[in-house]
């Protein structure tokens, strides 16, 4: 690691502008401020509007879009500037990823401080940043058109990319952290990599439940709704049934609900084999770590559901599927070849 310093930070850095930028999408999400900003503009849009004549000049644009027309009619030039405050700093702090990324990458690059290996490893990082970029305004557009509200299912590209991102910037510092691995059996690797994949599933459905405002709904645990079973809660809207679990406020909320069960189960299990095997100490902490995560992952969950998805808790619970997903991440790379 020696050697690699500069670049373990470099990466671990960009790690953590990843991490500060959803949870500031977070909140952009919870305070409705995704749309304020009608327009894409990559080196002006830096600046925020300087003077009084350039914040009505915002606003004017914001009143030609749907959101405006539809939900917001009411506002005023001071609330419209509390919504835009969220959404152009998300932005900016996308721009600063990429400069972080791009600039200490060339930096690297021409003095040849990087193997060929995490060239290439770099290069898909970058990719993935411009994807994510993209994907930014592809799901902005969608509420842009007719309907005051982003496609859910852009939404969930959108954040499920930026976790992704985080997990390899993450995976790529760790291979150069710990370049020596200690061998273990591969079904039990396996294992690790099944509750990683059901961990992104369980991503994906969290942010169609964000998407599609379905927490606001069933705000009861452990039934959704109070003395009632669950089949009679979960409403039926849509032919076939099963675009109800992907479209559906109550069906998304369902598979999210109980895809948490599943994760618990898995980790809990990892846990479980482990206690037999002879592991390392960063193999040890990890899956301790795993373990207390999903935890307070699942009990920030069911607080998020049942107080109607505050702003604060609704942060947290985003920010626990973060750590959940670096504990994941870190214990797989642990555990592999």
């Amino acid at each position: 690691m020696k050697d690699n310093k500069k670049v373990v930070y470099w990466l671990l850095t960009g790690c953590l502008l990843i991490f500060i930028m959803v949870i500031v999408g977070g909140i952009t999400r919870l305070t409705n401020s995704g749309l304020s900003i009608s327009n894409y503009k990559l080196i002006s849009g830096t600046i925020p509007p300087m003077n009084d004549q350039e914040w009505q000049e915002a606003f004017e644009l914001y009143k030609q879009y749907p959101e405006y027309q539809k939900l917001h009619y009411h506002f005023s030039l001071e609330d419209f500037k509390n919504i835009y405050f969220w959404e152009w700093i998300h932005r900016v702090i996308g721009r600063l990823i990429g400069v972080v990324f791009l600039i200490p990458f060339l930096y690297f690059l021409i003095r040849k401080q990087l193997s060929r290996s995490i060239i290439k490893k770099s290069l898909i990082l970058l990719a993935l940043g411009a994807f994510q970029g993209f994907l930014g305004w592809y799901m902005v557009k969608s509420g842009l058109v007719d309907m005051p509200w982003v496609s859910h299912y852009r939404l969930a590209m959108h954040l499920t990319t930026a976790f992704v991102t985080f997990a390899y910037a993450l995976w790529v510092a760790l291979d150069i952290i710990y370049p020596n691995r200690k061998k273990i059996a591969p079904g039990f690797r396996n294992l690790i990599r099944i509750g990683m994949a059901i961990l992104l599933v369980q991503i994906v459905w969290g942010a169609f439940v964000a998407g599609l405002d379905a927490g606001f709904i069933h705000n009861f645990w452990p039934m959704m709704a109070e003395g009632k079973l669950i089949h009679e809660t979960v409403y039926i809207e849509q032919s076939p049934v099963w675009r109800n679990f992907i479209e559906g406020k109550s069906g998304v909320q369902f598979i999210h609900r109980y895809l948490a069960y599943i994760v618990v189960a898995v980790i809990g299990y990892i846990w479980y084999r482990s206690r037999k095997m002879q592991l390392s100490t960063p193999q040890k902490n990890g899956i301790n770590f795993l373990l207390v995560m999903v935890f307070v992952q699942f009990i920030l969950g069911v607080y998020t559901l049942i107080y109607a998805v505050p702003i604060w808790l609704g942060v947290l619970h985003q920010v626990g599927a973060f750590l959940l997903l670096a504990g994941m991440t870190f214990t797989l790379h642990r555990f592999s070849k």
